[in-house]
């Protein structure tokens, strides 16, 4: 089992249940988890979001290895094999250490494996949402044409420039 803490100035602590979360892993042992993390911040670093959001990578991860015998060798091996590229634990490695773990198994079906699920598993959940600011799906929300659409106020305005100008210009194809 992993437990941490949410930082209490971060975003998550918002719209987090708790501040503490735990990680129940029914598949993957401690050490397999906490290098799934680790391998998690790797592929896709974020300084200021929290472990917490990474943790599901692992615990999507672990429903993944309950599921299916091969998954669940294939993260045995593969969290071995970084353990073993990083000089002894992964988890613990330097940053160098880790990134060159990580390019070792570069092209592998682990890396693929972790890799895919990690893009899901960091940014479609509201912790992530909250965190980069993102109001999340519309649908719920009755669609964006009734939300409107163009409230983008999560990114900077576009310069006039950028928008055509005449009837001409909106119809045009081509250069």
């Amino acid at each position: 089992m992993l437990i941490g803490t949410i930082a209490a100035g971060s975003v998550l602590a918002e719209v987090a249940p708790t501040r503490v979360w735990a990680l129940e892993l029914a598949h993957l042992s401690t050490q397999e988890g906490a290098t799934l993390i680790a391998f998690g911040k790797v592929l896709d670093p974020h300084k200021k979001l929290d472990t917490a959001v990474y943790a599901l990578l692992a615990k999507d991860l672990d429903a993944k290895a309950g599921a299916d015998p091969a998954v669940a060798d294939q993260l045995a091996k593969g969290t071995a094999a970084l353990d073993a590229a990083a000089a002894g634990n992964f988890a613990d490695a330097g940053d160098e250490a880790k990134l060159r773990a990580v390019k070792s198994l570069e092209g592998t079906p682990f890396f693929a494996t972790v890799r895919g699920q990690c893009i899901h598993s960091l940014y479609d959940n509201e912790m992530a949402f909250a965190h980069f600011g993102y109001p999340g799906p519309s649908r719920k929300q009755g669609g964006s044409i009734r939300r409107g659409f163009n409230d983008l106020t999560w990114l900077p305005s576009p310069p006039d420039s950028a928008s055509p100008t005449s009837p001409a210009q909106i119809c045009s194809i081509g250069p």
